[in-house]
């Protein structure tokens, strides 16, 4: 039922709505062409097009592939539609599999996964409809250190969180990950990434990603990662 009615029922639907999306994301710029007239210089369009392929083009490759694992099938569709990927829809669907005691990229997983992403969304929906209403001014009366801790150290303490559950069950794989991270940020810090275009900390991302699952299956392929993991 999963392969042959689940997966090409989210897929047919997955793409629909995406695609959706994507037209609509379109919207306020088709107003101001069709309502109002405007319409920019072909060089700035090209210019802005050239400036987010160059800063984030990397990531529509990378976040998706390294997403998917946890996602899952339709919980990589729901994810990249709704967005805050890395602070709550993957951070939820990880719980959401830890709790259940599923395995990730099963089956059973994924539709955990589909579970906890939709309860995170409707959750993020409510705290964020009260948050317009009443948090804002909460949030601007906390003291400044205060503030510059949740706008600098909660994305990253979410991720510390994240890869400490994991890295629990996988502890080999873990110490692969983190030392590939720190050597590619010592490599960004030191400048060795300047020739990349745009942002080149999705370099870091990528040989972290990629790195790990490389050197995970090298060193299982050799028995060097088994059973014990």
């Amino acid at each position: 039922m999963y392969e042959e009615e689940f997966v090409p029922y989210i897929n047919k639907w997955g793409r629909r709505t995406n695609l959706l999306a994507v037209a609509l994301s379109f919207g306020p710029a088709m107003v101001l062409l069709s309502v109002y007239g405007i319409l920019p210089p072909a060089g700035a369009i090209l210019g802005g097009i050239i400036s987010v392929v160059g800063a984030w083009g990397a990531f529509w490759l990378v976040e998706p592939i390294s997403y998917y694992p946890v996602l899952g099938v339709s919980g990589t569709y729901m994810a990249f539609l709704s967005g805050n990927i890395s602070n709550l829809r993957l951070p939820s669907s990880a719980a959401a599999q830890e709790a259940a005691d599923v395995e990730i990229g099963t089956p059973e997983g994924d539709i955990i996964s589909t579970l906890g992403i939709a309860g995170s969304i409707f959750v993020n929906i409510t705290i964020l409809t009260v948050g317009v209403l009443g948090l804002v001014s909460v949030f601007q009366a906390l003291p400044e250190l205060w503030q510059n801790a949740l706008e600098l150290y909660l994305v990253p303490a979410i991720f510390g969180a994240i890869f400490a559950q994991f890295g629990r069950d996988f502890p080999k794989v873990a110490a692969i990950a983190l030392s590939l991270a720190f050597v590619a940020n010592l490599l960004l810090e030191f400048g060795y990434f300047a020739f990349l275009p745009g942002d080149p900390i999705y370099a870091v991302i990528i040989i972290a990603v990629f790195g790990t699952m490389f050197i995970s299956k090298w060193m299982w392929q050799r028995g060097m990662i088994g059973q014990d993991r």
